[in-house]
């Protein structure tokens, strides 16, 4: 494929420690199929154990405020049916603030969300709202759950978490696969030398980095290679290749080309 030696890892980076990295399987869109027709199946709690088998070292699930996928009892049966951390993905609104406190799932995860978009287009601007998202996360850390923003590569942003308390950032790597994906690589190689330098960043700052959104077979593995990064999120085309594939085969494939990266 065009482009895809600029992807690989430096010899820099692959001489740095290696640490396990953690793979989250996002069980959303099984949810998306099933609302489609209203019907019990396909299950995403069943898919979230199926995760659990092939592999995954967490799940991960957005309640969204108009429950488009996942809905509230499939919470509910995920944290009675999970072995793995729950990464709860959520809207900073009151309504979801009081949802994880009733289930106090391992992780937190607040993003971005708009009613008429498809899927999270953006990283959350939590350098405009750091008085508010202080306040919002701080009864949600005290009860246990590990908080999580998701946000861009840019400094203010990054630097903002870490002033506002957070555990975590994920950082959005949507952009960075859109370009790969539709041939602009030297715009592509840009991107992900800024999600590198955001990376390098957060750690600086005590911060975990996690990062997710986008990511294929293709995309992964220059991701997966930066040492500083401890967890990636991948769901959509997890779900979507598990359609030819099956999904413990797609999830053992991408956990293959992650470890392969990380080495």
């Amino acid at each position: 494929m065009p482009g895809r030696s600029n992807l690989r890892a430096t010899r820099q980076e692959r001489s740095r420690p290696v640490t396990h990295l953690r793979l989250g399987v996002n069980i959303d869109h099984v949810a998306t199929v099933r609302n489609a027709r209203g019907s019990a199946y396909p299950d995403p709690v069943r898919a979230a154990i199926l995760a659990e088998e092939a592999g995954a070292d967490g799940i991960t699930a957005h309640l969204r405020e108009d429950r488009r996928h996942i809905v509230d009892g499939d919470v509910e049966r995920l944290m009675a049916a999970l072995t793995k951390p729950l990464n709860f993905e959520m809207a900073a609104t009151a309504e979801m603030q009081t949802i994880a406190l009733r289930h106090k799932p391992h992780a937190v995860c607040i993003v971005p969300e708009k009613r008429e978009e498809r899927t999270t287009e953006g990283g959350l601007d939590v350098a405009a709202d750091i008085a508010r998202l202080t306040d919002y996360i701080a009864p949600l850390s005290e009860a246990g759950s590990r908080v999580s923003m998701f946000i861009g590569h840019d400094p203010r942003q990054i630097e903002a978490c870490a002033r506002i308390g957070a555990a975590v950032v994920e950082l959005h790597t949507g952009h960075y696969c859109d370009l790969h994906h539709e041939g602009r690589f030297d715009e592509r190689d840009a991107e992900l030398a800024a999600l590198t330098e955001g990376a390098r960043l957060a750690h600086s700052l005590g911060l975990e980095v996690h990062a997710g959104h986008g990511l294929t077979y293709d995309t992964v593995a220059p991701i997966a290679a930066l040492p500083e990064v401890r967890e990636l999120n991948i769901g959509h085309f997890l779900i979507a290749e598990a359609i030819f594939a099956g999904l413990k085969p797609a999830i053992v494939e991408m956990r293959r080309l992650m470890d392969a990266a990380r080495a």
